[in-house]
């Protein structure tokens, strides 16, 4: 069964920003999605989101994940943690970054780097969705990603960090993510 994962960023919940409204619509269409409250999102940690993801959610063939920020950097190392054979069919990417920003509560997402040919194998598409105005997050480390992990990279001018605390009210709803998956 197709099922999404979205996972939502630094200091953020399963009910800011767009989350509420794209599981509303993925699940108006038939999809299992689960969009968790990770657990002590003030401080991001890989081990800690991906012990807890592993333990609430089953990935399989169909499977899309959707991360934004700080999530966008979680689903890419737990990703890297899926059965040898599990290639999953998408992970969509929105405002992911390549390290800490220089932001030590972001320092716990890169004790392991970023296995990028184990991540490209264990999903058949990544797409990063960036604005060259993201306040938190340089326009660079999306071209990098995509690069990295031979993504299409899709340039969305002037949405600062896809929120509601960079946009306002705009982003309690994302309906351009919806072409997408």
């Amino acid at each position: 069964m197709k099922n999404v994962l979205i996972l939502h960023g630094t200091r953020s919940s399963s009910q800011d920003n767009w989350f509420p409204w794209l599981k509303n619509q993925l699940e108006n269409r038939g999809l299992k999605v689960w969009v968790p409250d990770l657990p002590l999102p003030e401080r991001p940690n890989l081990e800690r989101y991906k012990q807890y993801i592993f333990e609430h959610w089953q990935f399989n063939k169909e499977s899309i994940v959707i991360g934004h920020s700080s999530g966008a950097v979680a689903a890419l190392g737990v990703l890297q943690y899926l059965p040898v054979e599990l290639q999953i069919e998408k992970a969509i990417l929105v405002a992911a970054f390549k390290d800490n920003l220089g932001r030590d509560d972001l320092s716990q997402l890169f004790v392991r780097p970023l296995n990028f040919a184990k991540i490209k194998s264990h999903v058949k598409k990544i797409i990063l969705i960036h604005s060259e105005n993201d306040p938190y997050v340089p326009f660079e480390h999306g071209q990098f990603l995509a690069e990295q992990l031979d993504g299409e990279l899709v340039v969305m001018d002037g949405q600062k960090h896809f929120n509601t605390r960079t946009m306002g009210e705009v982003y309690l709803k994302f309906p351009q993510i919806l072409e997408y998956i």
